[in-house]
């Protein structure tokens, strides 16, 4: 791997291609459908496979929902917006709300407080309650933060009106999640309750619980800027790597999620599509292996990984 970054004119050869896309999403319906299939059979081994491969289709489906947010995914941009929300639709992120808090957050990565994904993190002191509530859920890995990643930045319409005051943004986003609230309540009456909560619980438990270890690894506990309401300009997407982590995960589970983990380098170079990641010759600095930062993340407490950076704590994860 060299060792000089590369200009992202050296970059423009690794582009969308439909076809590559093509490939992705059909992966995932394949993966989903084979999900589904397994969790409708009696069979307790059988069900609790289709839960493990559902739970896999959801996180996939997330991802597929982040390349459609970039435009990423296919070649033919038009395209994003029809796969987009049939992957929010899985994710359970209305997709208009999605593209412009994700927007936002590449925007302001390296300042805390401006970052809507981030902001909540900022220093500051905190209930007794909330920080026992935080310890709890991190250690014994209830998913907690991958849903109120979820409630708080896009589905918490009140405070993205703060964030966008178009009025046409707004209408997308409202609309976008009535969609979602009208097709989970059709799909719920007509499936029935109980039969979603055997045949997808689980799954939607461990995609989150999957999703919190992601999620809270890209930019938990990294140093990053307060900008305490100044005026602020925001780092170029080349610098923005001091600010992110890259989890290594295995070949094969990398490819299956698109190089989701090869975090630096997406937010680096946020038009190379996840699936070509790979072509960057560059080998980032805060790479670290996934099960070795899982077990050294998994033993600080939660108030302080998620509250506190490297730097105040002196753990090195």
């Amino acid at each position: 791997m060299q060792a000089a970054r590369p200009r992202p004119a050296e970059l423009q050869h690794l582009r969308p291609s439909n076809l590559a896309g093509a490939v992705a999403v059909a992966s995932v319906g394949v993966t989903t459908g084979a999900g589904i299939a397994l969790a409708l059979q009696p069979r307790l081994f059988l069900w609790a496979a289709g839960q493990v491969v559902l739970a896999l289709a959801l996180v996939q489906w997330f991802v597929v929902l982040h390349e459609c947010g970039h435009d990423t995914l296919f070649r033919t941009r038009r395209l994003h917006p029809i796969i987009g929300r049939i992957a929010g639709a899985f994710a359970a992120i209305p997709y208009a709300c999605w593209t412009r808090i994700h927007g936002r957050h590449h925007r302001w990565t390296g300042w805390q407080d401006l970052d809507p994904t981030t902001a909540a993190l900022v220093p500051r002191e905190r209930p007794r309650l909330e920080r026992v509530v935080v310890n709890v859920c991190w250690k014994t890995s209830i998913p907690l933060f991958s849903v109120i990643y979820r409630l708080e930045n896009y589905w918490h319409l009140p405070r993205l009106f703060r964030f966008f005051a178009s009025r046409t943004e707004r209408i997308r986003m409202v609309r976008d999640a009535a969609i979602l609230v009208l097709l989970y309540g059709l799909v719920i009456y007509f499936v029935g309750p109980l039969k979603m909560l055997v045949t997808f619980g689980p799954a939607l438990v461990l995609s989150l619980m999957v999703e919190d270890v992601l999620l809270l690894s890209q930019h938990t506990h990294i140093p990053q800027h307060v900008s305490h309401g100044a005026a602020v300009r925001p780092f170029p997407a080349i610098e923005q790597e001091e600010f992110s982590r890259s989890l290594r995960l295995p070949a094969w589970l990398s490819a299956l999620l698109l190089h989701f983990d090869a975090h630096e380098l997406h937010h680096m170079y946020p038009f190379v599509p996840g699936y070509r990641l790979h072509g960057v010759a560059y080998s980032p600095q805060n790479e670290v292996g996934y099960w070795g930062w899982i077990r050294a993340a998994k033993r600080v407490p939660g108030e302080v990984f998620l509250f506190q950076n490297r730097t105040e704590s002196g753990w090195e994860i």
